[in-house]
């Protein structure tokens, strides 16, 4: 016979002390912020980010159980609206409080300790339990750099937990949410070579970052000018001397 264990909060949504002092620690990984800016870098450029929407990166994501104050700082998290200035949410972020439940959240594996799935119910509760069970964060991703694995999990509006979901046959991630897919990309940016997160629009195309728009641009303008160039060759060959 297994128990299932389960733990009830009484949940509430209140604003982060101003005196609160927060963990000071070190990313665990100098992976995590490159991947991180690489994710908002390309929704930014493709307008996907609203003006009263953001991104945050191991940034604190607050909430009340039974009194005592619970922060996570996911990798990274992609809230679609907030209601108050920008301003009030420097330091952290209470959903309901502050504006919505964040859409995704993603964690970057870096050690060995798997806290990532970690559904300790007690307090202070594990990451797992506290996105699906206390924010019910509606997309839990869970990446690590070194290998490429990818898993993403879906929260179940019938029972209430994540399951793991399957890509589709490009091996991408529809985020219903988001209007967009998410999957895994080898290659450099930044002088980091090997596996990234990416966003992939409807249509299945790309979102590029800037330097990816620039060598696009780069390109564009080469061949125009290697077309002009063929063009006044004929011309020229038509004994047409062609005009500057």
């Amino acid at each position: 016979m297994t128990a299932i264990i389960t733990q009830n909060y009484q949940v509430s949504w209140e604003k982060l002390p101003d005196d609160y002092v927060l963990p000071d620690e070190p990313v665990d990984n100098i992976n995590q912020p490159a991947i991180a800016a690489a994710l908002t870098e390309s929704l930014q450029i493709a307008g996907k980010i609203p003006e009263n929407a953001f991104t945050s990166t191991n940034y604190g994501i607050c909430a009340t159980l039974d009194g005592k104050m619970v922060i996570k700082a996911p990798d990274w998290a992609y809230i679609p609206k907030i209601t108050v200035d920008k301003a009030e949410v420097i330091r952290s972020y209470t959903p309901q409080l502050q504006g919505d439940i964040p859409v995704i959240v993603m964690e970057f594996i870096s050690d060995t300790e798997g806290t990532e799935y970690s559904a300790k119910p007690t307090y202070p509760p594990g990451k797992w339990f506290f996105y699906e069970r206390i924010l019910k964060v509606p997309n839990y991703a869970i990446f690590e750099p070194d290998s490429g694995n990818l898993e993403v999990y879906r929260l179940d509006n019938n029972t209430g937990r994540y399951t793991i979901q399957t890509p589709n046959e490009s091996q991408h991630y529809w985020i219903s949410e988001m209007n967009l897919f998410l999957s895994v990309w080898q290659g450099t940016r930044e002088n980091r070579t090997g596996h990234w997160l990416r966003w992939w629009d409807e249509q299945g195309n790309l979102l590029l970052w800037g330097f990816e728009l620039a060598e696009q641009e780069r390109q564009r303008a080469e061949q125009e000018h290697q077309r002009a160039e063929r063009l006044a060759a004929q011309l020229r060959a038509a004994g047409i001397e062609p005009q500057d």
